[in-house]
């Protein structure tokens, strides 16, 4: 059999990651230990690089990239553990609707100490402690100006107090405050020494964190390469007076990084829809197009301010192979298609961001055929699958084989690759 093919195209997956033009992110994590020196949990820090340092950066854009690379490029689950996380929220981002989108068992919400406390700021912490978000104050100093603080300690779960940048009067006096509110954990941060973790403790603290512990370290991993003109183009869709779910479907299939975010956002435990998902189809169902809305801001945000746009020969592959496994399987009659696409959509997920394959596939709600299928398991869509990767790598005699197999002509299979690498190409 003779199928026709871009050679220099569908063969540049072999290339060094190097030429990829992937974008590699990072996230600063240091642990936060109890009285027995066993970790509590994490604050999460913004970081761009190797470097353990806070880099010069807008305040907003380091929280936003911070809940971007946490809840969707590495996962929760890998960086905390099931741990709480600490994060800090500018005055800004704090009257923002995000919060709906995180989980309150994950996410303490950290006040910068440059927000002015405010009737209005005490609004918006009371609505956040009642959607079941803990409160932390960072870096806390009381003040004769403070106003609103009886309500401000009531609402409170944590006060953090810098043991490197506080006096002992200082501290004296929050300590006698957290006394007077029983509710209130201190926990007292830049613990430099072994004496200062025991005076910490004498005094009542009973969360530590700094260097005498542990250093920030750091975590990476590797985000699928965006484009802002897609999510302009979601957006304006999901805008229409009567958005059409069929061209919502299709425009997100037609996008690697859309449909891989998706999926992970419908298995956030936030959402509460740990669930299998057959389709792109269902996965937008369960979601919601207001949530899904929601979370294309937060993406564009981070997307806008890097303003860089990136091309990956990777995900172009991806595409046409996805969409060839679906045609196949609706020319031999197959009802989950949809699958099928799943399957070419993701077997090289793991390649693209550098990561395990087991570890990315855990996190996603596929079905336990997709997901075997894809590691390489025997299932009803292996040959399927094996065919799809025949055609891209020009192995004229497993063609034959599996087409035969399959019972699917030449001619039929020479269209359907037609058609997907249309298909692929159509919103280039």
């Amino acid at each position: 059999m003779k199928i026709i093919v871009d050679s220099a195209k569908l063969h540049s997956y072999t290339k060094e990651k190097k030429d990829f033009l992937l974008m590699d992110v990072f996230i600063g994590r240091q642990p936060i230990f109890n009285s027995k020196e066993e970790i509590f949990g994490y604050e999460l820090l913004y970081r761009n690089g190797k470097s353990n340092a806070f880099p010069e950066v807008d305040a907003d854009q380091a929280t936003i990239e911070v809940l971007n690379h946490a809840l969707l490029t590495i996962g929760m689950d890998e960086l905390s553990s099931k741990r709480p996380c600490f994060i800090n929220f500018t005055e800004s981002l704090l009257y923002r609707d995000v919060f709906t989108s995180l989980n309150p068992e994950e996410v303490m919400v950290e006040v910068l100490e440059n927000i002015p406390v405010t009737i209005g700021l005490i609004s918006r912490l009371k609505e956040l402690k009642e959607m079941g978000f803990k409160i932390a104050l960072d870096d806390f100093v009381m003040t004769e100006e403070l106003n609103y603080f009886s309500e401000l300690f009531n609402i409170v779960t944590y006060i953090k107090v810098d043991f490197l940048h506080t006096t002992p009067e200082e501290r004296w006096t929050i300590e006698n405050i957290a006394k007077q509110h029983p509710h209130i954990k201190l926990l007292a941060e830049k613990i430099e020494s072994r004496e200062e973790f025991e005076t910490a403790k004498a005094a009542g603290y009973s969360l530590f964190q700094g260097y005498f512990l542990q250093k920030p370290e750091i975590v990476q991993g590797t985000d699928i390469p965006p484009a802002m003109i897609p999510y302009i183009r979601l957006v304006n869709l999901l805008n229409q007076p009567d958005p059409d779910i069929e061209k919502i479907t299709s425009f997100i299939e037609h996008d690697l990084s859309l449909s891989f975010k998706l999926l992970k956002l419908v298995n956030s435990p936030a959402n509460g829809l740990r669930k299998e998902v057959k389709s792109i189809k269902q996965a937008l169902v369960m979601l919601g197009l207001k949530e899904l809305k929601k979370w294309l801001y937060v993406i564009a945000l981070r997307d806008s301010i890097e303003n860089k746009a990136r091309t990956n020969s990777l995900i172009e592959i991806s595409m046409v192979r996805a969409k060839l496994c679906e045609l196949i399987a609706k020319s031999t009659g197959r009802k989950n298609a949809e699958e099928y696409f799943l399957v070419g959509m993701f077997s090289m997920i793991g390649v693209i961001l550098n990561r395990p394959m087991e570890s990315i596939l855990s996190a996603l709600p596929l079905s336990k055929s997709v997901s075997d299928t894809i590691l390489g398991k025997e299932t009803e869509m292996t040959q399927y699958f094996r065919l799809a990767t025949a055609v891209e790598q020009m192995e004229v005699g497993l063609i034959d084989e599996l087409t035969n197999q399959l019972r699917i002509s030449n001619g039929r299979l020479q269209q359907a690759y037609n058609d997907a690498q249309l298909w692929a190409l159509q919103l280039k």
